[in-house]
This record gives structure tokens, sequence and C-alpha cells, in this order.
């Protein structure tokens, strides 16, 4: 009996994934445990096993595909003993199959007309909208230089009603000009309300569409790439952390003179290990790694703050699992450091460079970089002196880390060089307020500042 291969849900909110890459072809003996294929998701590449022993009768989804459902047939397998022709001829029945990307959108369907009944009244035609003189429907868009605008509104000239001569129709000062010379194009006076009635709100602003963008731009001056499914994921759920989440930000400055001495003595204590590259100190600690484990151990200082909002309840974390923003080619993914508070320097430093390493590979598991109850983004490494990063939903907090720099600082009524590092921590206002934001930030401040701390 033929065996159906399905798209694997990877994670328990994948809905689609791209296949990217057959490692098996028809004809090939599986068995379970044999990695088959290649399945991209938002953040990861993952590789699908064979659970069934067979043959492979037939690739229903080719490599590359785009956007295929979970539970999607994507291949056949035939049982022993079993002719991989027939078993690809009768297989499928199970599971839709998944179509590959075609090269140009397909064209919508005229909608089919319902059976009239004997009796029904022909329906009203749908009235068009109205055309106006410079070919725009009524209501559509009408492009306009805000110097344009400006005159027009002052002289109480419609600009819906003029033909532009800028780019891709734009209407201009000299098109304004004109129609003011002639006389024509004026604008119809408002209706008033009636006294007393309450005005309608005003519609909320929609962003403009792709077509509305491209014609602002000559054609020819530019390309278009598709996002890929990444940059969709991160633009969905930025969008929904700025629309849901109340942020607030808090800043403070942190001296880094005694944790970078006590960084130089764990490092130059390191014992060496034997690799295929030789020997090797057994860790490297950089700044990131104490910045890891000092946002840890103040979070379990301040456990109020270790929190995550929902619309019926506090979730209050009993560990401090630590995301830390790695960019990648095309965007960036937030592996987490599990327990940080619990974990030891050395320790989180080597479990880091693992995770940023297949992090850039798209090797991470789902499980690898979804959940969390904080996060740390650093861009010290590219000169930046401070920034606030957006929090990632289910966190309540994320720390933006600046570059560690000499600055003047005043000691007892003198003036002092010192390594200081700005951090601010975004905060969502419905699980951290400002008092207990700034309680944790000042714990953490405590941490790097007095760094012998994280070692007991």
């Amino acid at each position: 009996m033929p065996i159906n291969i399905t798209m694997p849900a990877l994670s328990p909110t994948m809905e689609e994934g791209n296949l990217s890459k057959w490692l098996v072809k028809e004809g090939d003996k599986v068995s379970p445990g044999d990695v088959i294929a290649e399945i991209e998701t938002d953040k990861a590449t993952m590789e699908v096993e064979a659970v069934d022993e067979g043959t492979v009768a037939k690739l229903v989804v080719p490599a590359g595909t785009e956007g295929v459902k979970v539970n999607a047939l994507i291949a056949i397998l035939a049982g022993e003993g079993e002719d991989a022709g027939a078993a690809a001829k009768s297989g499928g029945a199970a599971a839709p199959k998944a179509e590959a990307p075609k090269a140009e959108a397909p064209k919508a369907e005229a909608p089919k007309e319902a059976p009239k009944a004997a009796t029904a009244a022909p329906a009203p035609a749908k009235p068009e909208p109205a055309p106006v003189a410079n070919g725009h429907a009524a209501g559509d868009r009408v492009f306009a230089s805000p110097l344009a605008r400006r005159i027009a509104k002052d002289a109480g000239v419609d600009v819906t009603a003029l033909t532009g001569s800028g780019p891709h129709g734009r209407v201009v000062k000299v098109d304004v000009e004109a129609a003011i010379a002639s006389g024509g194009a004026q604008a119809a006076p408002a209706a008033k309300a009636p006294t007393g009635a309450p005005s309608a709100p005003a519609p909320a602003p929609k962003p403009m569409s792709d077509d509305q963008v491209l014609k602002l731009f000559a054609e020819g001056s530019y390309e278009l790439v598709p996002h890929d499914n990444m940059r969709k994921t991160i633009a969905r759920r930025l969008v929904e952390a700025k629309s849901t989440i109340p942020h607030f930000y808090l800043t403070l400055d942190c001296e880094l003179d005694a944790l970078l001495a006590l960084r130089t003595q764990l490092n130059a204590a390191a014992p060496m290990k034997k690799t295929d590259k030789g020997e090797v100190p057994a860790y490297k600690l950089s700044v990131n790694d104490m910045v890891i484990k000092a946002m840890a151990m103040a979070l379990m200082a301040v456990p109020d703050a270790n929190a995550s909002w929902t619309e019926n309840a506090m979730v209050k974390h009993k560990h401090a699992d630590v995301g830390v923003a790695v960019s990648i080619p095309g965007g960036l993914i937030t592996p987490i450091i599990r327990h940080a508070d619990e974990k030891t320097l050395s320790v989180i430093s080597n479990e880091m460079k693992d995770l940023a390493s297949r992090a850039r590979s798209r090797k991470l598991k789902p499980e690898e970089y979804q959940g969390g109850t904080t996060a740390v983004s650093n861009l010290g490494m590219f000169g930046i002196k401070d920034f606030a990063a957006v929090i990632n939903p289910p966190h309540a907090t994320i720390l933006a880390v600046g570059a560690g720099e000499e600055r003047a600082v005043v000691k007892k009524g003198e003036i002092k060089i010192a390594t200081v590092m700005s951090v601010t921590l975004s905060t969502d206002h419905r699980a951290v307020d400002g008092a207990l934001g700034a309680e944790l930030l000042g714990a953490f401040k405590r941490m790097i500042e007095n760094p012998m701390g994280m070692l007991v």
C-alpha cells in the first residue's frame, strides 16, 4: 500500500514552509531515520527524516517550492514488494497536493453566477466610480507635490481634477498655476453638517500600496527583491510588538573597568584543550557573555520583572532564559541561553558560540530560539553608543547594549577617565512598571560594576 509523506509541522506555530532540497530521488530506497529532505521555516533550515521503510515512488513537490502547507502531500513511498509506478499513481488520496510556484501570479477568475430563481428580480448594477478630469476614479489617491497642494488649497483648486505633468502623472506647481489662470478646476464647497450633529471620526490612515510606492520612483531605477519567509516574519512580529506593546525606555551608564580586568584574568587562566586545530583555550569570554550572565542574575534578583504578559494572568518565570540577538544574512534570530542564571560564564560563552554559528547557517531547532524570558541586543561592536530595541513577544523586556568607550567621569570631585557602556532597557508597561524596570536595570548595573558577584 502506498505511504504518503506529508509536510511536517516542525514547530507548534508553523503553518507552511519551503521545501528547499530533496536529498533522495525517485527510485531510492529509504529506511526510518534516513534524512530525505531539507525544509526551510521562517528562521531555520531543518532536516526531515523518513519514518517508514520503502522506495521513493514519486516526489510530488519539487525542490525549491515555497509556501507548502503543513500536512500537504510532498512525496509517496512504495511499500515492500510494491511496484513504485503503481504506488505513484494510486498514492496521494489521503493528503492534498502542494503546487509548485508559478512564474506569474494566476489571474483572478470572475465569480461564477449563482442559478437565478424564476421569480427573482435582476440585481441592480453596481455603480462605477465617477471619472474625473485627470483620469482618476473618484476616491483614488492623486499624487501632487506639497507645494502644488498648498497653492491649490489657497486658491480653492481641486487637485484631483487636474492632469499632472510631473513624473508618473504627479501634479506639480505649473499644473496648479495653469488651472488658476484658466479659472477652472475649482473645488466644490464642502457640505455643512447639520447643527449639533456629531462629526464622523476620521478614517485610520492606510499604508501605501505597492503600486503607490513604485509610482514615486522612475521606472528602471530599482529592482524588486521578493521577501523571504524570515523577512516576512520579522516584519509581522515587529508590527505586532509596536502595535500591541506599550513600550517605555530606561537608560543608564555602566562602568566596565572592573569587568574588563576580570575578563582578562579569567581568559588568561583558561585551561588548554586538544582539538583538530591543536591546543586551544577551553573558553574565551566576551563582554557579551558577561552581559548575558548579569542580565540573568538581575532578573533573579528582581523576580517580579522576570515575567510575561497575557490577557488573563501574569506569567512569572522561575528561571532566566536569555535570548541573544544574532545577525544573520537577510535578518536576525534570537537563540536562547536556557537557565542562564545557573550557568557559569564559560558554559554561557561556549554555548553562545555554538548557537550563533548554527544560527548563521540556519540550523537551529525551533526550541532553541522560541520562548525565553528576556533578550539582549548588543550593537557595541559596531560602535553604536546607545539605541532602543523593540521587545520580542512574549518577553516583557529587552536590553540594548552600546559600545564601551573611554569617557570623563567625576569621582569625589575629581575628573577621572573610565570605560563606560550605555544600556537601554525597553519594557512592556503592562508587565513591568517604571519603578520595577528601574530596579531591574539598577541590579544589572551592580552586577556589571561588581563582576565578582557573577562568579559565586
